[in-house]
């Protein structure tokens, strides 16, 4: 596929946006690395898709500036913009088929013989042979492979992915992610993914960034970000986590020790957000593991005591919920692999994991244990994104 000239880094600059006395961004700066497959991942009303919004020209921020290399893009209108956006919503022509869709914006710039550049593109998509149909007679799917094509066709310096799956049953929607990722390693553009979806963005980004009100959380690789989460809202969006209030006591020989609810615990200290003072130590799920007694815990593992009060099956886990002596339901994941006999409601287990698996994030006073259960708790509805 020919390229134009790589135009650099994407990077924002003490970005704000405001719409009367709501911010929806809050002086945001970030840099996208050129080549990259990037997301901006958060829950509705987080700012995502008005930072997407002002890369691509849709809306002029209140302050600061975006630049694309070393060009000052802010003021550009959208056409004049190196960048291509794919919607949710495909926004294919019906009356025009496939090749035609494929093919608009070169024909917007006057390009006539196009023919070679969309059955490459169709090719790229894995629709070769599709040219002659209308989006009608098309899935889902590959509609959404049709937007991809339009936009890559037009050979974008970025290209920006606003929910682009949202609208697929899960079983296409993963396929896709697959299929997306491909696309962007072979065409090597600058990918900048909004999303909701944390196994979306896991799965396809080289970076992800979680937004919260406006601003950064964390910025990282998935794993580190999962791994080790800067803050308790990172902690419970990607993914689920276990926090258990307690108050650390120092660095101590390389560990830091911490007390919860009168237990005591050490997490090391390059697990460590902070070492002193009111904390939440945190542990995944499938970090926990169920045994029947005491006696039974490893050897150098921690551990607490709790009843079983809930069992899902899921196929390829089972999630526990497991109340401790002081009434907090830790979620516990056991995977499915056949070695293992379901626990039944009501058994009292103890729950056990490494001290290198935990993690101590900061803490407000006064706040409680956080932990998220079997099911997580929906998007707010209506809220601006």
């Amino acid at each position: 596929m020919a390229q134009k000239e790589p135009g650099g880094d994407l990077r924002l600059v003490d970005v704000t946006k405001r719409f009367g006395i709501f911010t929806a961004v809050d002086e945001l700066t970030l840099t996208v690395p050129q080549g990259t497959f990037f997301a901006l991942l958060g829950a509705s009303g987080c700012g995502k898709t008005t930072t997407l919004r002002m890369v691509a020209g849709l809306e002029e921020p209140t302050s600061g500036q975006v630049f694309l290399g070393e060009q000052d893009i802010t003021r550009l209108r959208p056409y004049r913009r190196p960048v291509n956006t794919v919607f949710q919503s495909y926004a294919l022509f019906p009356h025009l088929d496939i090749a035609e869709n494929v093919a608009f914006g070169l024909r917007r710039r006057g390009l006539r013989n196009v023919a070679g550049q969309v059955e490459q593109m169709l090719a790229l998509v894995q629709l070769d042979g599709y040219g002659p149909r209308r989006p009608g007679q098309l899935s889902g799917g590959q509609q959404q492979r049709v937007a991809l094509a339009r936009a890559l066709i037009n050979h974008p310096q970025v290209l920006l992915l606003d929910e682009p799956l949202g609208a697929l049953d899960l079983k296409l929607r993963r396929q896709m992610q697959i299929e997306l990722k491909r696309i962007q390693t072979e065409v090597g553009i600058t990918f900048v993914h909004v999303t909701h979806d944390q196994e979306e963005a896991m799965t396809m980004a080289d970076t992800v960034a979680v937004m919260n009100a406006g601003r950064i959380e964390q910025l990282g690789a998935p794993a580190e970000l999962y791994d080790y989460p800067a803050t308790a809202f990172v902690a419970n969006f990607l993914g689920q986590s276990n926090l258990l209030a307690g108050d650390a006591a120092g660095t101590s020989a390389g560990d830091v020790p911490v007390q919860v609810h009168g237990a005591r615990f050490t997490v090391p200290a390059e697990r460590a957000r902070a070492v002193r003072g009111p904390v939440h130590l945190g542990v995944r799920p499938e970090k926990l593991h169920l045994v029947g007694s005491v006696e039974a815990v490893p050897t150098g593992s921690q551990h607490l005591a709790g009843v079983v009060t809930d069992a899902s099956y899921t196929g390829v886990s089972t999630q526990y919920l497991v109340r401790t002596d002081w009434g907090t339901e830790l979620t516990v994941f056991a995977a499915n692999s056949g070695g293992s006999t379901p626990v039944p409601v009501g058994t009292p287990v103890v729950a056990h994991w490494r001290a290198e698996h935990a993690f101590l994030l900061p803490r407000e006073p006064g706040e409680s244990d956080r932990t998220t259960g079997l099911v997580d708790e929906p998007a707010a509805v209506g809220a601006p994104t």
